[in-house]
């Protein structure tokens, strides 16, 4: 099977409504793919080297979390290759996504993957987390193995607007400890744990939602 096949098949696995758009999903998605490949062999993005490992423990991975965040505007911290943000972005051409990259390598790589896949809806931002201008409204914070949950929200709280509890920050986890459950403190609290079922990959992943309580709660 052709990693086309492979992508197709593993999207209706997902059984996600995905926004109708002119281009196909699967061919963009093997763009991508290809793309990180090759910027693979110089740069290290990611250990994993193969294209339809790839699919899986990355793509799919970040797919996975579509059902349990929101929109229009998402930001995607510590995005690396641009996961999970590019996929979300690939999938979702009416959000916005902000993908924020301290490593100026990988946010180069960024930037060229929005000018060639022609991704209006990414903006690409080579910051550290605390730097992220606060006058940006938000639908959800989300991160992959970017860090601890304290570290997460110490780092990102800004961008949640005063008073602003629509907002939710989200972390993609193989497996969260008790202890980082208690890093969490309010004004802040966890709203839920989700296990995640991803197509192809035959490993425990867990979404951590957390948002900030209103001032009366």
């Amino acid at each position: 099977m052709s990693l086309l096949e492979k992508i197709t098949q593993s999207l209706q696995a997902l059984d996600y409504d995905f926004v109708q758009q002119e281009r196909s999903l699967p061919e963009l998605i093997q763009q991508y793919l290809l793309r990180i490949e090759k910027w693979n062999r110089i740069h290290n993005l990611t250990a994993i080297r193969n294209p339809q490992d790839m699919l899986y423990q990355h793509v799919m991975d970040s797919l996975a979390v579509l059902p349990h965040i929101r929109g229009p505007q998402i930001i995607d911290v510590g995005s690396g290759a641009g996961l999970p943000g590019i996929p979300i972005a690939l999938a979702r051409p009416d959000w916005q996504v902000l993908l924020v990259e301290s490593n100026q390598k990988k946010a180069s790589f960024l930037q060229q993957v929005k000018i060639e896949l022609a991704l209006q809806n990414v903006e690409v931002m080579a910051k550290r987390s605390e730097d992220i201008p606060s006058d940006k409204k938000v639908n959800t914070i989300i991160t992959r193995a970017f860090s601890d949950l304290g570290e997460f929200i110490q780092l990102t709280q800004q961008l949640a607007v005063e008073n602003n509890t629509n907002c939710r920050w989200v972390a993609m986890k193989a497996n969260c400890p008790d202890g980082e459950f208690k890093q969490i403190h309010a004004p802040f609290c966890i709203e839920k744990s989700v296990s995640l079922t991803v197509p192809g990959l035959d490993a425990a992943r867990q979404l951590i939602i957390i948002k900030k309580l209103a001032a009366s709660d």
